[in-house]
């Protein structure tokens, strides 16, 4: 009975032999649900060939000028978000824009925690992540490698990535 299927194991890379890189990507101008989805994406490591879902396996990556992101339509306005004191009447609101003006990292690292998966791994991952709002940062001594995030072209359902560019 035992040699009708096939052994099936699960892949698994050991911590030992994970390389993790330290990506530097600037925000300035990029759309904020697009730039969260390609940070998720990368700290998660589902772009790497050995991706495991139960393996800490994605990237670090630092992200710079948070305070000139973009989003498109009234979303500045119109884009609710909400904290609880968790006493009562201690339900706070505040707009994309009064979040923007107070703490614009925040609203980067919201954006990127919602996209990853919900537990304890999801929240190591997003240990991966710093945000700052300007240009400055303290990681320097990692030697970041500059991250082109992909941009959209004008035609429907394509992408380009400024490394496309130079071939």
């Amino acid at each position: 009975m035992a040699n009708l299927l096939p052994i099936q194991r699960t892949k698994y890379t050991s911590n030992e032999k994970i390389q993790k890189k330290c990506l530097l990507v600037d925000a300035s101008g990029k759309n904020l649900g697009r730039l969260a989805s390609h940070l998720a994406f990368r700290l998660q490591g589902k772009y790497r060939v050995d991706y495991a879902p139960h393996q800490e396996i994605g990237d670090f990556v630092i992200v710079t000028n948070a305070a000139k992101i973009s989003v498109t339509g009234k979303k500045m306005e119109q884009k609710l978000y909400r904290f609880h004191s968790g006493y009562p009447g201690g339900l706070k609101t505040l707009t994309l824009a009064a979040l923007m003006e107070k703490k614009p990292a925040l609203a980067v690292e919201l954006a990127v925690k919602r996209m990853l998966p919900k537990g304890a791994l999801g929240r190591k991952r997003l240990k991966n992540l710093r945000v700052y709002a300007d240009e400055n940062h303290e990681h320097h001594s990692q030697k970041p490698e500059v991250w082109e995030l992909p941009t959209r072209s004008t035609a429907k359902g394509s992408t380009k990535s400024k490394n496309d560019e130079k071939d």
